[in-house]
């Protein structure tokens, strides 16, 4: 099983990401932007949390025009796995690898503490540990993750079943609740709180260990 975190100028929860997949079973593979290529037996592509590029221009949207991303996009294209996680789900908003956008929190405030979430959805590679109708508890520590789409958009992720995470209570104003929604095929999930940090016991939270597990489980039988 390989997992490949990919690194930004800026990116500074890529190690905590390489810990998380590591301690589910995962090789990783640090990618840096600049390069042009994925490992040819890669299972999995993690976009971590940070500050890419400083957050110039719009969360995410000069990392999305790195070279690396072109190889994320051919990945995604033929069925392989991803997750952006809060700054990386802004990368693949900006990369269109996912609908919607990340606006500023309601409130303009940074928001940063551990909050309660439904999962909406057990049905995704990603979800699949936890038990219907479960909350897990992941760290949030975000400025931009106030998520916004159209009607229409909300409409399909929500007749399609691809809202993967809700926040217990409004945090930051975001349209229905959403903290992370899953791609069409089901194989990509942005999400706003980090699983990460909720991975190891050392951490004081482990509820993100469920996820990691989970995708080891589908990476091992494939």
């Amino acid at each position: 099983m390989k997992a490949a975190v990919l690194v930004f100028p800026g990116s500074n929860c890529d190690r905590d990401l390489e810990r998380a997949f590591r301690n589910a079973g995962f090789k990783v593979e640090m990618i840096w932007h600049k390069d042009t290529g994925l490992p040819a037996d890669v299972d999995i592509v993690g976009v971590p949390g940070g500050f890419s590029f400083g957050d110039y221009l719009r969360s995410g949207a000069i990392a999305a025009r790195s070279p690396i991303v072109g190889a994320l996009k051919t990945h995604v294209e033929k069925g392989g796995h991803a997750i952006g996680i809060c700054n990386g789900f802004q990368v693949l908003l900006e990369s269109g690898l996912l609908p919607g956008a990340l606006m500023r929190n309601a409130g303009i405030r940074f928001i940063c503490k551990p909050v309660e979430l439904e999962v909406a959805t057990t049905s995704s590679d990603f979800t699949k540990g936890y038990a219907h109708g479960s909350t897990a508890t992941f760290p949030v520590a975000h400025h931009d993750g106030n998520y916004q789409a159209t009607e229409e958009i909300r409409t399909a992720l929500l007749s399609e079943d691809r809202i993967a995470f809700r926040y217990m209570s409004d945090i930051n104003g975001s349209a229905d609740r959403i903290a992370g929604i899953l791609s069409k095929n089901r194989r990509v999930l942005g999400l706003m709180p980090h699983p990460e940090r909720a991975a190891d016991p050392v951490l004081g939270l482990t509820d993100g260990t469920v996820l990691f597990n989970a995708l080891g489980a589908v990476a091992a039988d494939a």
